[in-house]
């Protein structure tokens, strides 16, 4: 009885034990992750990991939007630029700076035509010669004037623009506002830049913003860096970015290409001297023989057939001085 007393302590011992065991190694399993904080660990893990994966679809959507947006800022400047293609007197008139309308353009050529007109008249006495001299002068004259003009105001706002990016560019590193350095440059630019910041200031007053105001800068100063101006505060207004930089490259981009053009200036001097002395010098011989004998082209000026040959000569160095120009001439 003894010997099986001490065989059924010993079963319940080992089976005490074996219960023991069992609900240790369960506790161990369900119980040491919560206590020893590895499931916080795994959980704050995962939350990282979800946290980076968001910012990093955040960032890449943020980025397609903004190139979405600065696309489409392209195709309306791009739509834009094919609808002003076709430039009208007016615009003419306005890029040469001049105060005048269609009407009293139109009376200045035919002005310019009559007295072109009675001085080829007086001097050729042939009313034929006097009319197409007249409807030369008042169809060419007013219109190279009015070029030469455009092209001067141009030349100017080109030397004078980097100096206004420059305003533009220290003015919104030191913090100022856009509008505050535009209208810096309104008041105290010189002259073209001067009055067309100054349109852009006023358009401003009556409610337009600063970059639509700056896109019809082109339209009265038609040069790349106008446009680009503009493409800049219109992409900057609606995405975003880096104003000063974006100015700063433009202001180094055109005083760059100052001293590039007047290294080309410098080497085709030589080219532009020649071309010069050929052009006279048929001019210059012949006044020179008129002096000396008078007789001797006297053919040329009192027959029809002289005469011919004198028009045919200037048209031909009409063309080839027209041809030496364009081939001196370098557009940067």
């Amino acid at each position: 009885m003894q010997g099986r007393g001490d065989g059924m302590g010993l079963d319940t011992l080992a089976l005490f034990f074996c219960v023991s065991v069992s609900v240790g190694a369960v506790a161990w399993v369900f119980l040491y992750p919560t206590l020893s904080g590895a499931a916080r660990a795994e959980k704050r893990k995962q939350e990282l990991i979800s946290t980076n994966a968001v910012e990093r679809v955040t960032a890449r959507a943020s980025q397609t939007s903004r190139r979405d947006t600065v696309a489409q800022s392209l195709k309306e400047i791009e739509n834009r630029e094919k609808a002003r293609t076709k430039v009208t007197l007016e615009i003419k008139i306005a890029q040469a700076g001049l105060k005048i309308t269609r009407l009293k353009f139109f009376l200045i050529s035919a002005v310019v035509g009559i007295l072109v007109g009675f001085v080829t008249l007086s001097l050729a006495g042939n009313p034929l010669v006097a009319l197409s001299a007249a409807f030369a002068g008042g169809l060419g004259v007013p219109q190279w004037f009015l070029s030469r003009l455009r092209n001067r105001r141009i030349a100017k706002f080109v030397n004078e623009f980097p100096n206004a990016m420059d305003v533009i560019v220290r003015g919104v590193k030191a913090g100022l506002p856009l509008g505050d350095c535009l209208r810096i440059i309104a008041n105290e630019a010189a002259e073209p830049v001067r009055t067309e910041f100054r349109q852009i200031v006023e358009a401003q007053t009556l409610g337009i913003s600063a970059p639509d105001a700056a896109v019809k800068l082109y339209d009265r100063v038609p040069i790349p860096e106008a446009n680009f101006f503009g493409i800049v505060l219109q992409i900057q207004s609606k995405s975003g970015g880096n104003l000063a930089e974006a100015l700063g490259n433009l202001s180094r981009v055109l005083r760059e290409r100052k001293k590039m053009k007047g290294k080309i200036q410098a080497m085709s001097m030589e080219a532009k001297a020649s071309a010069a002395i050929i052009a006279i010098l048929p001019v210059a011989v012949a006044m020179m023989l008129s002096v000396s004998s008078p007789k001797y082209l006297q053919l040329l000026y009192t027959t029809q057939a002289g005469q011919l040959w004198l028009a045919a000569s200037a048209v031909w160095m009409f063309i080839g001085v027209m041809v030496m120009r364009k081939m001196i001439n370098f557009d940067i």
